[in-house]
């Protein structure tokens, strides 16, 4: 019996131990992989047809070839099916399900409701705050350039509460018109507030009677001959103006509505969302979900939403450019989730084929740039393997470096390169352990790496997979550790190169080692480029890790190496020293004097000091 017979017969003997109800099964290798994640109204039936369909796709066929066993879970109803199926396929990513990568959460704007001075600000993930929430907006980008429109128009605070409740006088944005600084009462409370109304009122949508009372705000300051005020009226008129032009809410009705737009060409496909609320576009976000060249536009379009919304807040308009499987499902789950009716509809009237064609050009052309960007990638690669002659087909790279100044902050870092480009999902950074190494780049690079490949070796939880190439910052000496550890670790067939800078350090005059050969590559030469973008951006990792490391290290105070002193004691030492350094220089009795410290805590304190 061949493997594909087999994943059948596996299938074939499940079916009649389960329940004929709605729910997900899971499908699972050898190893205990899962391979596909699908949904079922009457799970049963929807198996049969791995059973008894002559003509399935090849696809389909692999993925039953590797097939040794099959999990169910059964739900309440179809709709719950779906949001599991899309829960799970997020978490565990099997390899033939339709994946929405790049997923992430979008930031929303802020403003609470609770507190005497309601601040302005931006927050992703859980609603877990009440107040007002105004999104999703598609990028920081867009947030941070709504946020600086309303401070100009509004004046409202950004500060937090800390910072708030210290000020003892304006900042500088009070200076350049961007607050009212409520921190200093310059503004009253009943101001400030209405100032808040306004702005919600704006952010809603509701822009023209703002507008009207700035105009009668600035012709009533003028008659009164106080040309100041006039012109902060004049000012936040201008804005509110070129936030209604930049946002061309006049372009379309759309109050709260995502238009997505999907694209696909050689067998790959962008899908781009587009933000519409309030009648304001919020931005959009281009995606590359991970599927078989054979899979359907409204397969991909339909997994795509079902997989987007998982964990989103859902509007109560999609618009797409072409129509999408199980339609009716995904309304009833969505319209369930949210306590309201979600419509999704093909774009049919003027307006929504107009936005919905800009959506579909726009993912065109980030398609087309990301294929571009993929051959090059490709084809960078296919050139480093011919030029050092690997064994093995290369399609992930991982660079290593360290960081550290005099053996302090020690830091080492990974970063990983792959068809498509940088991958951040895989970047990793190494707190130097052993004390005896630190300062050592060879006892660093020899840590870092054992700790990173013998965890892939036992298969630990959250280990990365074994990339196809190892790149390493260094010369001969780096290359030399890195082969022995690797060696050790029974990975002899891993191959390693070491990029080492020239005598005077200049780019183009690095030597590149492998196979305890030494290489030197044409200055003009794009594979040498490539290297040097790599290292560059192992280097650039690692130090950035390395200076937040030493940025925290400097802003620990000496009372937090004393162990027994907590926070309250710490406060109540620096309140009554008003320094570490006076605490450090204070007697015993003078310690013993300080309201929440004891004889035992006063000594220990004295000893740490004075020992």
């Amino acid at each position: 019996m061949d493997s594909l017979e087999q994943g059948k017969k596996i299938i074939k003997d499940k079916i009649p131990l389960i329940s004929k109800n709605p729910g997900i099964y899971k499908m699972l290798s050898s190893t205990g992989e899962i391979l596909y994640i699908g949904k079922a109204k009457n799970i049963p039936n929807r198996l049969k047809s791995y059973v008894t369909d002559s003509n399935l796709p090849i696809r389909t066929e692999r993925m039953l070839s590797l097939t040794h066993n099959l999990e169910t879970t059964t739900t309440n109803n179809e709709s719950e099916a779906l949001l599991l199926e899309a829960n799970l396929i997020k978490k565990h990513k099997p390899r033939y399900n339709i994946l929405l990568r790049d997923d992430k959460s979008f930031p929303y704007i802020y403003i609470g409701n609770k507190d005497k001075w309601p601040q302005l600000t931006k927050l992703r993930g859980k609603k877990s705050k009440t107040g007002y929430y105004f999104g999703p907006f598609a990028s920081i980008g867009s947030a941070n350039w709504t946020i600086k429109i309303l401070q100009k128009i509004f004046q409202l605070r950004v500060c937090d509460d800390t910072v708030f409740k210290n000020r003892k006088r304006p900042c500088i944005l009070y200076q350049i018109k961007r607050c009212s600084a409520p921190c200093v009462q310059h503004i009253s409370e009943k101001e400030y507030n209405s100032s808040v109304d306004d702005a919600i009122d704006f952010i809603s949508g509701k822009s023209r009677r703002i507008q009207k009372n700035l105009s009668k705000e600035m012709e009533k300051a003028s008659k009164e001959l106080d040309y100041e005020k006039a012109a902060i009226s004049r000012d936040r008129i201008k804005a509110l103006t070129q936030i209604q032009t930049s946002q061309k809410i006049n372009q379309t009705n759309l109050n709260e509505a995502d238009v997505i737009s999907i694209y696909k060409e050689t067998g790959k496909t962008c899908i781009q969302v587009f933000f519409f609320r309030s009648k304001q576009n919020w931005g959009n976000q281009a995606f590359y979900p991970k599927h078989d060249p054979e899979d359907t536009i409204k397969d991909i379009l339909s997994s795509f939403i079902s997989q987007f919304y998982e964990n989103k807040t859902t509007p109560i308009l999609i618009i797409t450019n072409h129509e999408v499987s199980e339609k009716v499902l995904l309304e009833k789950t969505f319209s369930n989730k949210e306590n309201k009716k979600v419509v999704i509809k093909k774009a049919n009237v003027k307006d929504e084929i107009n936005i919905s064609k800009l959506a579909e050009k726009n993912a065109k052309q980030s398609l087309t740039q990301k294929l571009i960007q993929s051959d090059t990638n490709n084809n960078l690669i296919e050139n480093l393997a011919k030029k050092f002659k690997f064994n093995n087909n290369i399609d992930l790279i991982e660079v290593y470096d360290n960081s550290h100044i005099q053996g302090s902050d020690s830091i080492g870092a990974l970063i990983c390169f792959g068809n498509e480009g940088f991958v951040k999902k895989r970047y990793r950074k190494f707190n130097i352990k052993d004390d005896k190494v630190k300062g050592d780049d060879y006892g660093m690079m020899k840590e870092v790496l054992f700790r990173r490949f013998s965890k892939a070796i036992k298969e630990k939880s959250g280990s990365l997979s074994l990339p196809d190439l190892v790149m390493i910052d260094g010369g001969k000496g780096q290359y030399s550790v890195s082969r022995e550890v690797l060696n050790e670790l029974g990975l002899h067939d891993l191959p390693i190169l070491a990029i080492a800078k020239g005598k005077r350090r200049n780019a183009g005059e690095e030597k590149i080692y492998f196979e305890n050969k030494e290489f030197i590559l044409n200055k003009n030469d794009p594979l040498l480029f490539f290297i040097q973008r790599l290292r560059d951006e192992a280097h650039r990792f690692a130090i950035s890790a390395h200076r937040a490391k030493r940025k925290k290290s400097l802003s620990k105070s000496l009372l937090d190496q004393i162990q027994g002193i907590g926070r309250q004691r710490k406060r109540a030492l620096l309140n009554h020293f008003g320094s570490a350094r006076a605490v450090e220089s204070a007697s015993f009795d003078d310690l013993k004097s300080v309201e929440g410290i004891e004889d035992n805590i006063a000594k220990k304190i004295y000893n740490y000091f004075h020992e």
